[in-house]
């Protein structure tokens, strides 16, 4: 995936401010950004959603504003709320939508990889919400697809689902699909992204990999432990240094911890301090 100089605006309002990217194939790649900032606009462009106002979009080779149905069929989306067919059941479903597919994987199997094996005859309108959004995404990825995008995907799961999950975009990403990720969750952008871009008014205000993105691998370090004062913390470029300072002559140094910021902290000083 390719974009250049992507702009989107209405009327006075400029939504997205020439954006550029570059998604390499079978990569996990999360949009961070707090609402309002642009994130869903660029990805509805990406997705062939929305039309854009400038700029050159590459999405499989093609322009998603003219690609047609033969591209639709090479992705998938998760939207963050989706349309119900209440009546139906989860088999039912991932059957039906199947069928929009010219190579469609096994539907059961698709049921089976997303967890929801035990619930294939219970009705749409009978799941929980971290249960319908697995649904979500049996829908989005039983097509095959080679790209999917996944706007917030573990919305209403709770924490062993969401693990869960997290090992099928795992599973998806080894064998080759290229994934576009957005979440309000750093946790989970940090577990699964290769690489992460940040968002904040209309323009990607950083990019990286989670491990090194604005700057986290070159941070200083905070030292924090306990004396007899109390907690106490510094920061340093040579943590190594300051503890071997620190503990000279033997002192043992009470609960002794050695950290980078965090990738939340990062983001939220990338954004301005606001979400």
């Amino acid at each position: 995936m390719q974009v250049r100089g992507l702009r989107k605006s209405y009327a006075d309002t400029v939504a997205v401010d020439g954006i550029d990217l570059d998604i390499e194939q079978g990569r996990v790649f999360a949009l961070l950004g707090p609402n309002g900032a642009g994130k869903t606009t660029t990805v509805e462009i990406l997705e062939g959603h929305r039309t854009r106002t400038a700029g050159e979009v590459s999405v499989l080779g093609q322009d998603p504003g003219t690609a047609g149905r033969a591209w639709r069929a090479r992705i998938g989306i998760v939207l963050q709320t989706a349309g119900d067919a209440a009546g139906l059941t989860v088999a039912e479903s991932v059957h039906h939508y199947a069928g929009y597919y010219p190579r469609p994987a096994d539907p059961d199997a698709v049921i089976e990889q997303v967890g929801l094996a035990e619930k294939a005859r219970a009705r749409v309108k009978q799941l929980s919400g971290g249960q319908r959004r697995r649904l979500d995404v049996a829908l989005g990825i039983v097509g095959r697809p080679e790209l999917v995008f996944l706007d917030e995907p573990t919305t209403g799961f709770d924490p062993r689902a969401r693990r869960q999950f997290w090992d099928l975009v795992r599973a998806l990403a080894a064998d080759g699909t290229t994934i576009l990720l957005t979440t309000h969750y750093l946790d989970e952008a940090e577990a699964l992204a290769d690489d992460v871009a940040v968002i904040s008014g209309g323009t990607i205000v950083a990019r990286g990999t989670p491990a090194t993105l604005g700057g986290r691998s070159t941070a200083k370090v905070t030292v924090s432990w306990l004396d007899e004062t109390g907690p106490r913390s510094l920061l340093t470029d040579t943590p190594t240094a300051l503890v071997n300072e620190l503990s000279a002559g033997g002192r043992e140094l009470a609960g002794l911890t050695i950290s980078r910021p965090s990738l939340e902290d990062t983001y939220l000083e990338l954004i301005g301090g606001t979400r």
